[in-house]
């Protein structure tokens, strides 16, 4: 397990990023972040170590303790707010079109997968995400530097920008925690909280 995933927090418990196990115990020993538990309490090196792991918990073996697993980190110092625009990269593209061609509407594998510019580089197409779909290396043969009606193919959806948040594409990537669920869930953050 200790190549799992590690959320990231800011100080103010948003989500930032996603690391590895590994880092994150190398951040904790450092004193560059602290471990949240599932009831938002923090704890540095020393107490991390204090608590002992539960029967069910995952917990990672040194050659002189067993200390458990921090699903979720704080930066204490930390207080950029995540970014909310999702990078435009091959990764996300597959990710957007789930790794399936938008032509022939089969499914690959990322190595099985070329990107296509629908309105070609060659006749004024641009490098965007309205522009650019995931594409079989068959069906992209076949189309060329041609648009998809010139050679009698139809795009299965019409590519767009995503909407949702990059961590969302990192959290469903990777084996999610448990933990994770408040940090990540944006109905959590955005519902509106009665005064009293």
């Amino acid at each position: 397990m200790i190549d799992g995933s590690v959320l990231v927090l800011n100080n103010l418990y948003q989500a930032v990023h996603i690391t590895s196990v590994r880092k994150a115990f190398t951040l904790l020993y450092k004193g560059q972040v602290v471990a949240v538990d599932t009831d938002f309490r923090t704890y540095g090196w020393e107490d991390w170590c204090d608590i002992p792991p539960g029967a069910d918990e995952e917990i990672a073996v040194t050659p002189s303790l067993r200390i458990r697993i921090p699903w979720v980190i704080l930066l204490p110092h930390y207080d950029r707010v995540p970014r909310q625009e999702v990078r435009f990269t091959r990764k996300n593209i597959y990710f957007r079109d789930r790794n399936r061609c938008q032509y022939c509407g089969r499914r690959f594998s990322p190595k099985e997968l070329n990107l296509d510019h629908v309105v070609p580089l060659s006749r004024g197409g641009r490098s965007t995400w309205e522009n650019v779909v995931c594409c079989c290396f068959a069906c992209n043969h076949r189309k060329g530097s041609r648009l998809p009606q010139e050679v009698g193919m139809r795009l299965i959806r019409r590519p767009d920008r995503p909407r949702w948040h990059p961590l969302v594409r990192l959290a469903l990537s990777s084996p999610a925690h448990e933990s994770w669920k408040t940090f990540l869930d944006v109905a959590y953050w955005n519902v509106e909280l009665k005064e009293e």
